[in-house]
């Protein structure tokens, strides 16, 4: 028989974690209002849009693939961290004669060679199954793999940092931040449908003008280059504040003694 006041002890011990924990609050209030907002304004734009639905269809699988490749290099260097982490290996690493710019680079290149590896994947996927060819894109799909190749590795490196400063229970976040700027970032619809006191905070974001770019160059066949040169200031701008930032966070780290503290 169920001893219901072992069931109410154990629930309200999960409570408190929650309670304890405000990254945990992800879960109940963050993923919910994500889907709520995307989806929401995917609606919104095919119910107002005049195009046909073969071309809708088009701009959705084009953006996934666009999309993954941002989510992949963000995940490459986030995950590639926490691996040392959960391996108890991080002390090691910074204990060996490494330096966080090569540490850096290191997880940069990973989050290139899985950027690369999931292009490859859906795009020989879309092709069989959707009918979809990258091609369609043409050269244009190298400056906007670029463009989020540099916004990926801006939004991994902040995300480590936060880690390295937060610790452990803020790991909810190497999945979380990608998500957290897809609404604004337009990845399904065209920063338009967005009220309008968020469209200027969405054209701030790099990833906003590579789909923007996009949707240009598969509906008017037209090279996107106002919005590739806005992407590649913005990223500029923004890995040099990612780089100041993880530079400070990682002193900051070492000097509090936060890196050990990761792996116990």
């Amino acid at each position: 028989m169920i001893n219901w006041q072992v069931v109410a002890a154990l629930g309200k011990r999960y409570i408190y974690i929650y309670s304890r924990n405000s990254f945990r609050i992800l879960d109940i209030v963050f993923w919910p209002v994500m889907d709520l907002l995307v989806w929401g304004w995917v609606s919104a734009y095919m119910m107002t849009s005049q195009k046909g639905l073969p071309q809708m269809a088009t701009f959705l699988i084009g953006a996934i693939i666009l999309f993954n490749i941002l989510l992949r290099v963000q995940q490459g260097i986030t995950v590639s961290f926490l691996e040392d982490i959960w391996s108890r290996n991080l002390l090691n690493v910074f204990a060996a004669p490494v330096r966080a710019s090569e540490f850096v680079a290191a997880t940069y290149l990973v989050g290139l060679t899985q950027a690369l590896a999931v292009m490859c994947v859906m795009s020989v996927a879309a092709y069989f199954i959707y009918g979809f060819s990258v091609s369609s894109i043409g050269w244009t799909l190298i400056p906007l793999f670029l463009n989020l190749l540099m916004m990926g590795w801006s939004l991994g490196l902040c995300t480590t940092a936060l880690i390295l400063r937060f610790g452990n229970q803020a790991e909810a976040l190497a999945w979380a931040v990608p998500f957290l700027i897809q609404p604004l970032s337009a990845v399904f619809y065209p920063v338009s449908i967005l009220p309008k006191f968020l469209q200027p905070i969405s054209y701030c974001l790099p990833a906003a003008h590579v789909f923007e770019g996009m949707r240009e160059v598969l509906q008017q066949n037209k090279f996107p280059q106002e919005h590739l040169i806005a992407a590649a200031v913005l990223n500029v701008i923004y890995m040099t504040l990612s780089g100041f930032f993880f530079a400070h966070m990682f002193k900051e780290a070492r000097r509090k003694g936060l890196i050990s503290k990761l792996v116990v």
